[in-house]
C-alpha cells in the first residue's frame, strides 16, 4: 500500500547529481553517507529508512535513518561491492509513536490516562494484525506489561526499545512514501581513488636511438619505477604505426626511413588497434609484462586513441567510418589552419554507425581479455556524449573494475559531463594553476558539492604534450614544487617520465618538449646526476602511510599573508590522522609567511601541539594556530606536517 502523495515530504537528498539523472562515485569500502530533509504536518512521528540495492542482491535492504536534527535524517550504508549499487529513501508514520509522544505529555501533567491509554493499546492491537509473529508476540507481551504496570513504571512499558523497533516495522505496512527516481552510486575499485601514475614510451626503453625497445625492455625498467612507488604504468599506443604521411623529429614533414612516427597515428599493414607493433614484441610478450609488473604492484594502463592512420585496415575494409570530402577523399584530422596529416578521425554520426561503435567496443574488450583493465582515453570530447555512455556502462556492467581515465583539456562543462556519463577518472587545468590564488580557487572548486561526488581528478605534473613554463624556466625546484603538490592536492596524479631527471628543454615560446619523444626514440640515463627520484620516493611513501592523503573531498585551505605560499589542510574521516601542506610556489625566491591552520576543528589541542615534517624527519612544537613558515625553494620548498 502506497502513501498518499505529498502527506509525507522527502526533499534536499545528498548525495544526489542533476535530480538522479547520474550516479555518484564511491570506492570499494567507503560508507555512504546519505542524508534528507523529511516532514509532514502536525506532531505525527516519521520514519525514514535508506533502501540499498548492491549488485548481488535481488531486493532492498533496509538501514534505519537518524534524526539528526528537525527534518533532517542521515543513514549510512558500507559498499563492498563493485559496479552499480541503487538507493533511495522511504518514509511513513508510526501512529504508535505519534501516540506515545503526547502520552508522555498527558501522563506528566495529571490528567486522567486511562482513555488516553486504551487509545494506545486499540493501534497496537491494529499493528498485530498487520505484524509477522516475532512481532507480533513482541506487541502482544508489551500490551500485557503495559497493563500490569503502575502509573510510575508506565512510560517506561509504552516506550521500550523493542516495542518501538516492532511499532516501526508494522507501521510501515500502514502505507510510505517513496522517494524517486531511484538513486545510483558506482562503486570503483581502490586504484580509481588512490593511485600514483607514471607515463612511459614502450619504444624509448632502449639504450640506442636507432633501436626501439620492447617488451622485456620495459620489464627491465619496472623494478626501478615501482622503488618509486608508483602503481599505475601507463603507455602511449602500443599497436602499428602509420607510414603515409608519417612525422618525422620534432613533428617534421620530412621523416628520415628510421623516424618512428607518432603512435596515436594508429595501424597499418601489420595491424590496427587489435595489434602489437611488432617492434616491441608479440602479444604473448606483452601478458609476460602483464604478468611481471602484477608481481612488483604494478598495473598497466593502455592509452585508448580512437583514430586512425591512412593505412589502417579500417579504411580499407570501411572507408564509410570517416568523413569524406567534397572531392571524395577522407577528410584528415583537423584544428584549424592546422592539419594533422597521419591521422583520420572517425565519423561517429556515420550511416553505419552501430557497427563502428560495436567495433570500438569490441577493441576494449579485446585488451581486457588480454589482461588490462584501466584505459586513458584520447580527446574523449571529440567524440559524441552519447557514444562514450553506452561504451562505458556497457563495459562495466561486464567489467566493473575497469577504470576509464578522461584525457579531455576542454571546457569545464565537458570535461564534468564526461564524468558524469562514466569516465572514472579526469585530467584537469592543475598544469597550468601555478599562483596561491589560482590553486586555491581551482581546488575549492573541484572539492565543492556536487562535482566532487563525480568528478575524480587526476593531477598529471606535465605530459608528452605539455611541458609547462613554470618547468621549462623553474630548475629543479620547480619540479619539486609541481611534484609536492601534484601529489597532495589530489590522492590521484601522475608524472611523464623524464620529470624524475627535470627534462625541461623547451621549443622557446611554447609549452612544448623540444625534441618530442612523440616523433623520436628517447634512451635515458635514469639515474643521471641532479634527479629527484629520492624526493618522488618519499613522496609515495608519504602518500601511502597517511589516509588524509587518499581521498580527494577533504582538503581547507589556511589563511597565508604572502601569495607566494600555499597552504592546506587533508584529514581523515575520524581525524585521527591530519596533514598540514605547506608550498612555496615560487621557484626563484624565499618567501615566509604567517599561516592560520584553524586545527582545532580537526580536535587539536592548539595551545601545544607537535607538526612532524615527514619531508625531513624534523619535529617542531607549535603554540597556537597561527605560525611562522619559511621555505627556500633551493633547499626546501615544502613542509608536509603530519598533526601530533
Amino acid at each position: 500500500m502506497i502513501g498518499r502523495e505529498g502527506d509525507i515530504v522527502i526533499q534536499d537528498v545528498h548525495p544526489m547529481i542533476d535530480g538522479g539523472k547520474y550516479s555518484v562515485k564511491r570506492i570499494v569500502g567507503d560508507v555512504l553517507k546519505v542524508d534528507a530533509e523529511v516532514f509532514t504536518t502536525g506532531e505525527k512521528a516519521v520514519c525514514v529508512d535508506l533502501l540499498v540495492k548492491p549488485p548481488s542482491s535481488e531486493v532492498w535492504l533496509r538501514t534505519p535513518m537518524k534524526q539528526v536534527c528537525e527534518d533532517r535524517y542521515v543513514g549510512n550504508y558500507t559498499l563492498l561491492e563493485l559496479g552499480s549499487t541503487l538507493y533511495t529513501l522511504e518514509a511513513w508514520v508510526d501512529e504508535y509513536q505519534t501516540w506515545s509522544k503526547g502520552f508522555e505529555r498527558w501522563l506528566s501533567s495529571g490528567e486522567d490516562i486511562s482513555v488516553d491509554l486504551e487509545d494506545g493499546l486499540n493501534i497496537l492491537r491494529g499493528y498485530m494484525r498487520l505484524a509477522d509473529a516475532e512481532d507480533s508476540a513482541i506487541i502482544s507481551n508489551a500490551i500485557k506489561k503495559i497493563r500490569d504496570s503502575s502509573v510510575d513504571s508506565i512510560y517506561k512499558a509504552v516506550t521500550a526499545k523493542d516495542l518501538l523497533d516492532a511499532t516501526r516495522r508494522c507501521s510501515r505496512k500502514h502505507g510510505s512514501v517513496r522517494f524517486t527516481p531511484d538513486l545510483e552510486v558506482m562503486v570503483d575499485r581502490s586504484k580509481a581513488g588512490f593511485s600514483a601514475w607514471y607515463e612511459m614510451f614502450p619504444r624509448s626503453q632502449t639504450r640506442s636511438p636507432e633501436r626501439s625497445g620492447t617488451f622485456k625492455d620495459v620489464e627491465a625498467r619496472l623494478e626501478d619505477i615501482a622503488r618509486m612507488g608508483f602503481d599505475v604504468v601507463y603507455f602511449p599506443p602500443i599497436h602499428p604505426t602509420g607510414r603515409t604521411n608519417r612525422r618525422g623529429k620534432n613533428n617534421s614533414s620530412n621523416p628520415s626511413p628510421t623516424d618512428p612516427g607518432s603512435p596515436w597515428a594508429i595501424g597499418s599493414t601489420e595491424g590496427g588497434h587489435k595489434s602489437i607493433h611488432p617492434e616491441l614484441g608479440s602479444l604473448d610478450d606483452f601478458k609476460h609484462l602483464l604478468e611481471k609488473a602484477q608481481s612488483l604492484g604494478l598495473e598497466i594502463a593502455l592509452d585508448l586513441a580512437f583514430q586512425c592512420s591512412p593505412d589502417h585496415p579500417y579504411v580499407r575494409d570501411h572507408p564509410e567510418w570517416f568523413y569524406h570530402r567534397s572531392d571524395g577523399s577522407i577528410r584528415y584530422a583537423e584544428n584549424p589552419p592546422k592539419r594533422y596529416y597521419d591521422v583520420y578521425p572517425l565519423n561517429f554520426d556515420n550511416p553505419n554507425w552501430p557497427e563502428l561503435w560495436e567495433e570500438l567496443k569490441s577493441i576494449v574488450e579485446f585488451w581486457i581479455e588480454a589482461g588490462v583493465r584501466i584505459f586513458r582515453v584520447d580527446n574523449p570530447h571529440t567524440k559524441p556524449f552519447s557514444f562514450w555512455k553506452w561504451l562505458i556502462q556497457g563495459i562495466k556492467k561486464e567489467h566493473p573494475d575497469v577504470i576509464f581515465l578522461a584525457e579531455a583539456f576542454t571546457k569545464p562543462n565537458v570535461m564534468y559531463h564526461l564524468a558524469k556519463i562514466g569516465f572514472t577518472q579526469s585530467y584537469t587545468y592543475f598544469t597550468w594553476k601555478n599562483y596561491n590564488w589560482e590553486i586555491e580557487q581551482y581546488f575549492r572548486e573541484l572539492s565543492s558539492q556536487p562535482i566532487a561526488e563525480f568528478f575524480r581528478p587526476n593531477l598529471f605534473t606535465n605530459t608528452p604534450d605539455i611541458l609547462p613554463f613554470v618547468l621549462q624556466y623553474g630548475g629543479r625546484p620547480a619540479f619539486e614544487l609541481r611534484l609536492i603538490l601534484a601529489a597532495t592536492l589530489s590522492p590521484v596524479y601522475g608524472i611523464y617520465s623524464g620529470y624524475e631527471l627535470c627534462e625541461n628543454k623547451g621549443v622557446p615560446g611554447k609549452e612544448e618538449y623540444a625534441d618530442s619523444e612523440k616523433y623520436e626514440l628517447k634512451p635515458r640515463d635514469w639515474d643521471a646526476p641532479g634527479n629527484i627520484k629520492p624526493l618522488i620516493t618519499r613522496i609515495n611513501k608519504i602518500r601511502r602511510e597517511n589516509p588524509a592523503l587518499q581521498n580527494f573531498r577533504n582538503i581547507r585551505f589556511c589563511e597565508v599573508n604572502n601569495p607566494n605560499l600555499v597552504a592546506y589542510i587533508r584529514w581523515s574521516d575520524d581525524y585521527s590522522n591530519v596533514i598540514l601542506v605547506v608550498v612555496n610556489v615560487n621557484p626563484f625566491e624565499e618567501h615566509y609567511a604567517k599561516v592560520r591552520t584553524s586545527l582545532g576543528e580537526f580536535g587539536v589541542n592548539t595551545s601545544e601541539y607537535f607538526m612532524e615534517d615527514l619531508l625531513t624527519g624534523v619535529r617542531y612544537t607549535w603554540h597556537s594556530e597561527e605560525n611562522f613558515v619559511k621555505l627556500n625553494p633551493k633547499t626546501q620548498c615544502a613542509h608536509i606536517f603530519r598533526v601530533k
